[in-house]
Order: C-alpha cells, then sequence, then structure tokens
C-alpha cells in the first residue's frame, strides 16, 4: 500500500483506467461475438451491419490503448473473411 500521496494517486488513476479499459474491451468483445454469431446463421445483411460497429469498437479500443493496434487489424481481417465468405 502506497503511503506517498503521489503513488497513492497512481493507483487511483490506474484503477480508473483500468476499468475504463475493460468496459471498452468488453464492448468490443460483445460486438465481434454478434458478427460471428450472425455469421455463422448466414445472415448476410445483418452481419455487415454488424461488422461496421464491430470495426468502429476495435478502433476505439485501440485508439484508447486498451488493445495494440496489430491485435485490432487482426480481428478485424478475421471479421471481414468471415463476412465476406458468406
Amino acid at each position: 500500500m502506497p503511503n506517498i500521496k503521489s503513488a497513492k494517486k497512481r493507483v487511483r488513476v490506474n484503477n480508473d483506467a483500468r476499468a475504463l479499459n475493460a468496459a471498452f474491451k468488453s464492448d468490443m468483445r460483445t460486438a465481434v461475438k454478434r458478427v460471428e454469431k450472425l455469421a455463422a446463421g448466414k445472415d448476410t445483411d445483418q452481419a455487415k451491419e454488424a461488422l461496421t460497429v464491430a470495426v468502429k469498437k476495435i478502433d476505439k479500443a485501440v485508439k484508447r490503448g486498451a488493445l495494440h493496434k496489430n491485435n485490432g487489424n487482426r480481428t478485424k481481417s478475421r471479421l471481414s473473411k468471415k463476412v465476406n465468405a458468406i
């Protein structure tokens, strides 16, 4: 447990950032799973709409630093392949 005031603040700030990053990642994962489910169900129109939403959420998570850039690009690529394969 930190004793110095600045160290206490860092703990507080890190906890807030971790909570926000977790929220962004959770939101992104939900969008990705939705696309995968629609792609597996061969629902082309809804899958394409869900893909655009998922790409936005992935980009936002990458921009925030909650996700690495390459990981975001890889996820978008895999989702696009699945949707285009329908």
